[in-house]
């Protein structure tokens, strides 16, 4: 009978607490929905989204769907797989131009051109000039000096922007959120080691950083896939001191090693923050991509979110002082779970609200700053069209007004209303707003 009022008391709590946790985010969706600013930059970011996952179905100088010679073919879908060498084209599409094709039946996208289809016939023509050509193939927006439909680059330039944004605030709030909630957690005096596990973490680091950065600099930099190789780079990295770690302890069992040492893993979280925001963003950029030989939008992805992540370390830190204190961790550790299993299943995953608006702001930044280096032709291929690249041809004339406009106003939107959000956010999770 005991057992059983036990058991009922400890449901009652998990439902008390489910319940409460419901309420908490029924008001933060009731505070969000108030803002209508928030609301409708949400809105206006689905349309982008749906504009940057369908671009290849929106304008594309290939068919949707094609039949030819009886055969049915879905030409976007064959361009991924080739984009990622897993597939190539069959012979047919290989000798012959999409336009020279007999269809039997064929649907083409809304904007007859890709993002590098060149119209040598229309040069540099505004959205109101006369073009030649039928009405099926006019630029609505015009084009660039190449001849390139400025409307496919608006739509490819979306897909870049926000790719640009949430990949590297993927990167940044992996590395923040790892090393923020370490150094709030543990602080100065909870983070204790063996010394044998400290020494071989040293030299493990020392070894994790020759063999995947140093010994693999040929490849990083002059093999031009700077992304790919450094993220096989970061594999390595981890893999060795995984490794480390698992012989630390099967030495901690054999040898039954028993005194520990404090790591102040605080004071060394927060003077490494404050050594990346003592370096402008700007100059640590464009040195890092000064020795990169081929340049590629992955590897703008990837230094912004290396560089970028102290934002976020900042808060979730700020938040693990406090959630370190609760009564639950209290709980947790004299239920003799270990530390780290506290951090990761309870203590982080009720520190990530202010995460979610320093990822809002974040993308905003990250979305300027690939648009200021495409503007100034850095770190970007040429074959790479963007809404900085767009916005860098209307250099060459005061009267190229559309290849300012459309781009910069895309830019200024986008940025805003990833602001706006981040804006409603910090209000909708603000409990002094909380009725």
């Amino acid at each position: 009978m005991l057992f059983g009022k036990k058991k009922q008391k400890k449901l009652a709590d998990s439902l008390e607490n489910i319940s409460s946790d419901q309420r908490y985010w029924s008001i933060v969706k009731r505070q969000y929905k108030s803002n209508r600013i928030a609301v409708w930059s949400l809105r206006v970011l689905y349309v982008l989204l749906f504009i940057a996952i369908t671009s290849d179905f929106l304008a594309n100088e290939k068919p949707i769907y094609c039949k030819i010679d009886g055969q049915h073919y879905f030409p976007v879908f064959p361009q991924y797989l080739g984009d990622l060498a897993w597939a190539g084209w069959d012979a047919i599409f290989i000798t012959n131009d999409w336009s020279e094709h007999e269809f039997e039946a064929v649907i083409f996208p809304p904007i007859p051109y890709s993002a590098s289809s060149l119209d040598l016939n229309n040069q540099y023509k505004s959205p109101f000039s006369k073009q030649q050509g039928s009405w099926r193939y006019r630029h609505w927006l015009g084009t660039d000096r190449l001849g390139r439909d400025v409307t496919a680059g608006m739509i490819r330039g979306t897909r870049t922007a926000l790719l640009v944004g949430m990949i590297a605030m993927s990167i940044a709030s992996v590395i923040g959120i790892f090393l923020g909630a370490i150094a709030g957690y543990f602080g100065d005096e909870r983070l204790k080691t063996s010394w044998m596990r400290l020494v071989l973490n040293v030299l493990g680091l020392v070894l994790a950083i020759f063999y995947s950065f140093i010994s693999r600099s040929f490849q990083l930099t002059e093999s031009g896939r700077f992304g790919s190789e450094f993220l096989k780079s970061l594999l390595i990295f981890f893999a060795i001191m995984v490794a480390v770690n698992i012989i630390a302890n099967i030495f901690k069992r054999i040898f039954s090693i028993q005194s520990n040492i404090k790591i102040a893993v605080d004071i060394i979280v927060m003077r490494l923050i404050e050594i990346m925001e003592s370096i402008p963003t700007l100059i640590f950029l464009l040195a890092v991509l000064a020795i990169i030989e081929k340049p590629s939008i992955i590897n703008i992805m990837v230094i912004i979110g290396l560089i970028t992540w102290t934002g976020t370390a900042r808060f979730i830190r700020a938040e693990l002082l406090r959630v370190r204190q609760l009564d639950y961790i209290d709980a947790a550790q004299s239920m003799g779970f270990s530390e780290f299993r506290i951090l990761f299943r309870h203590a982080i995953p009720n520190s990530l609200t202010p995460v979610l608006i320093t990822i809002a702001f974040g993308i905003a930044s990250a979305i300027l700053i690939e648009a200021f280096l495409s503007f100034l032709g850095i770190g970007v291929s040429i074959s790479d069209v963007t809404w900085g690249s767009l916005l860098n041809s209307s250099r060459e004339s005061i009267k190229l007004w559309w290849l300012a406009i459309l781009p910069g106003s895309a830019i200024f939107i986008t940025v805003s209303i990833f602001n706006l959000i981040g804006e409603g956010l910090s209000d909708a999770f603000n409990p002094k707003m909380k009725q």
